[in-house]
């Protein structure tokens, strides 16, 4: 079946005004689209008007070549070392490892309870709707020191915390989140092909291991187009066309999906930034493309190089080595890394910085790949050493919060390791990961560390 008479995932009107939107970002011109969609539609289907959208022209002034076949990107990334020696013991490896998963998991708890508070609402942005949550507390609760508390009395007026199991009065594990779930199934595609699996092998992986109302935007989109077109009543054919699989009837394929699947692909090649960035694109490559496989393979990458180097501005620019220099979420990173420049990398400037960011990227949706990339960026190069300063900056950034929780702390635990990351953060997680994965419900996140040391110890090796 080549073709769907209807539009299915998210409300057709909103997958529509989605679908424009991301047509311009792609470089489509944005006055011939314009009309379009101020032009009177009759009895025109929503299947027929995504067609007649798709008619419009390249804008000629267009300045980004984004590739999104792994050949094109790796013609169009910069130059640098792709490969470092990871030259210390398996018991510092190890430390590495397990600090990369209690950092993806301290962030992700951390930034879950106001995850609902994404977009703008009465007035506030994301992130302050995240500072007045704070404040209404008490005056020390902001800046961020701690998990978040269950209730403010600023909840009317900013939206109430989600994910109690996450809150200071609760916590006990990590509860269920898409942010770990796609780390412990990428261990498992790892696990079972290791370094040669391929895009087919992660499909496969999802269809077996995870359920369709545990998935969202581009990552629906994807999953329901290759059970539609290749998912047999007898297997799974051999090949598909993946391009299709990301693209069809999906406006969310540059969003924010592939960037929080990157980590195992990281932890997979300890020092080998081009390995992980080639994992990492197999991966992207069946949900997104452009910036949204860019945003992955950036992550990966700077996963990657944090368990060979020791600087967080050194670890940004192996990952953008990785990914097309002309590029809008390359160009969307050396401005942040010129934000931060500008305040002389200190952490008590995250506030000044963060109001930058929103200025300039704060026209994508929240869930865009570039906006919550620049957000983890800041929290690095903003938090340098310190774990909770680059986990709380990175959550009080707002727009996804968890994500960007999750990636900045994955970072900086490959970089400095578990016993870097303080008790107040790791010791309310019990060790106990949820991940309604089987045999990963519950499990012991060391266990899962471990297992990423021994998928790491066998590339190594090879």
């Amino acid at each position: 079946m080549n073709s769907i008479p209807y539009l299915a995932g998210w409300e057709a009107v909103r997958m529509i005004e989605e679908e424009a939107k991301q047509l311009v970002d792609e470089g489509r011109d944005p006055q011939w689209i314009e009309a379009l969609l101020g032009k009177p539609r009759g009895r025109q289907s929503d299947a027929e008007f995504w067609t007649e959208l798709h008619a419009a022209p390249e804008r000629k002034d267009f300045p980004f070549c984004e590739p999104s076949d792994l050949e094109g990107i790796r013609s169009e990334r910069g130059a640098g070392i792709r490969h470092w020696t990871v030259g210390y013991s398996d018991d510092v490896l190890m430390d590495r490892m397990l600090g990369a998963w209690l950092g993806r998991c301290c962030g992700c708890a951390l930034g879950k309870p106001v995850e609902g508070f994404m977009n703008a609402s009465n007035g506030l942005s994301s992130k302050d709707r995240i500072k007045t949550y704070l404040q209404g507390i008490a005056p020390g609760e902001y800046p961020l020191n701690d998990y978040f508390r269950v209730a403010s009395p600023q909840q009317e007026r900013t939206g109430s915390a989600i994910c109690k199991p996450s809150c200071r009065e609760h916590i006990a594990f990590m509860e269920s989140d898409d942010d770990i779930r796609y780390t412990v199934l990428g261990q498992r595609v790892l696990l079972g092909k290791g370094a040669q699996f391929t895009t087919l092998d992660v499909m496969r992986t999802w269809i077996t291991m995870l359920a369709y109302g545990q998935v969202c935007t581009a990552e629906t989109q994807a999953y329901r187009n290759y059970v539609l077109r290749y998912h047999v009543r007898h297997g799974i054919e051999a090949e598909a066309d993946w391009t299709w699989v990301a693209t069809h009837q999906n406006p969310y394929r540059e969003w924010i999906g592939a960037q929080i699947r990157a980590d195992s692909w990281g932890y997979a090649a300890p020092g080998n930034t081009g390995l992980a960035a080639e994992f990492a694109w197999r991966d992207a490559r069946m949900s997104h493309i452009k910036n949204g496989i860019y945003g992955e393979m950036f992550v990966a990458a700077m996963i990657a190089a944090a368990f060979a180097l020791d600087e967080p501005v050194a670890v940004v620019e192996a990952g953008l080595a990785e990914i097309p220099q002309n590029s809008r979420l390359c160009r969307d990173i050396r401005q942040t890394i010129d934000l931060c420049r500008k305040y002389d990398f200190k952490a008590d400037a995250f506030e000044p910085v963060l109001n930058g960011l929103y200025d300039l990227f704060g026209h994508y949706s929240s869930v865009h790949t570039n906006n919550n990339a620049a957000i983890v960026v800041s929290a690095l190069l903003l938090g340098g050493a310190d774990f909770e300063k680059v986990i709380t900056i990175a959550v009080m950034g707002g727009w996804d919060s968890d994500c960007n929780g999750a990636t900045a702390g994955s970072i900086f635990g490959a970089m400095h390791g578990a016993e870097k990351i303080p008790l107040k953060w790791k010791a309310p997680l019990n060790d106990t990961l949820f991940s309604e994965i089987t045999d990963y419900h519950p499990i012991a996140i060391s266990e899962c560390a471990r297992r990423s040391f021994e998928i790491a110890k066998r590339i190594l090796s090879s």
